[in-house]
Formats: structure tokens, C-alpha cells, sequence
């Protein structure tokens, strides 16, 4: 008898945020174009030189013992799966120029929100993609809590944030984006 084990999605094996069904994938222009361009490295470069180095390992003869034939159909594999978590996630991508709301003063996405804390400690964050935001930047997804708190608000807002820690209230200080182009 044997027992059928659901196959885990890309997304999750790679650790990355899963999308909900019907969910948008917003992304920044400049987050287009280099999630696009790691695919056609991938595709075009990186690809192709493993391909090579398995098929001459391969040639060598036994396959069991050797090394650069067991890592190299290893990486072909998570190159394949990066390849179609990357098609994936741009088939469904939205692209949103935040560029487009330069001057204003309301929260959208692609905003730079500095807003300070109850406490009086002043923070700032970009609000950007799921794929594209990186904590250690200061930038957060859209789908954040933080994000979903400032998305709409205006410069001198005081909003209610809700954390782990319980309710923590914040003030919309300023909001920018970049220039157009």
C-alpha cells in the first residue's frame, strides 16, 4: 500500500510568503525588472553551465559515488523550482509605479512613511511587493500589519497599531515618494 503525501508548493519550500488565491502580487518597477532579471540569469547563464558539468560528470560512469553529478542534479533541481516560483510570481504580478503619487501626503504603496511612536521613537519604512520588501532596509510588505495600518493615512494621522505586545498608537509624521523618472 502506499500513501500519498501532498507535494509542498515552491513557495513554501523556499521559505517565501505563499500568495492567497485571488490575491494581488503588487511590485515596484524596479522590483519587476530584477525578479525578471534572476529569472533570465537563471535561465540564460546559471542553467545551462550545471547542465553542462552534470552531463560530462555523467560521462564519467558511475553515477552513485559521484560527487559532481549528485550536487549538480541537486542544483538543477533548485534552479527549476526557483525558475517557476519566479514565473509564477510574475505571471501574477502587478506593477504599481509609486512615482505616480509623488507630493502626496496619503499613505500608498510604494510610500516612505516615517511616523513616530507613542514613546516618541521616530521610525521609517517602504511599503513594497511581497517578494521585493527586506526588513533589514526598512521596508515592509504590503500585506504587513504595519503596512495595513498606514496604507490610506495622511501626514499628522494618529492610528492604533495592533502588536503582539497589545495596542500601540502612532503618528503619521511624513510620507514620500520617489521622483518620477
Amino acid at each position: 500500500m502506499s500513501l500519498a503525501i501532498p507535494a509542498e508548493s515552491d513557495d513554501e519550500e523556499l521559505g517565501l510568503p505563499a500568495l492567497l488565491a485571488g490575491a494581488r502580487n503588487y511590485m515596484t518597477p524596479q522590483g519587476y525588472a530584477a525578479m525578471r532579471a534572476e529569472l533570465f540569469a537563471l535561465i540564460d547563464d546559471e542553467r545551462p553551465k550545471v547542465v553542462e558539468v552534470v552531463h560530462w560528470a555523467a560521462s564519467n560512469g558511475d553515477r552513485s559515488e559521484n560527487g559532481d553529478y549528485l550536487y549538480g542534479k541537486k542544483r538543477l533541481r533548485e534552479i527549476d523550482r526557483r525558475i517557476r516560483f519566479l514565473t509564477r510570481r510574475l505571471e501574477l504580478a502587478e506593477v504599481v509605479d509609486p512615482a505616480v503619487h509623488h507630493g502626496s501626503d496619503q499613505v500608498f504603496f510604494g510610500a516612505t512613511v516615517t511616523y513616530a511612536e507613542s514613546s516618541g521613537r521616530e521610525r521609517q519604512v517602504t511599503i513594497l511587493g511581497i517578494d521585493e520588501a527586506d526588513s533589514l532596509k526598512g521596508e515592509v510588505s504590503w500585506v504587513s500589519p504595519i503596512a495595513r495600518t498606514l496604507l490610506k493615512s495622511r501626514e499628522g494621522d494618529e492610528l492604533k497599531l495592533l502588536t503582539p505586545a497589545g495596542v500601540l498608537r502612532i503618528e503619521v509624521l511624513k510620507v514620500s515618494y520617489p521622483s518620477p523618472a
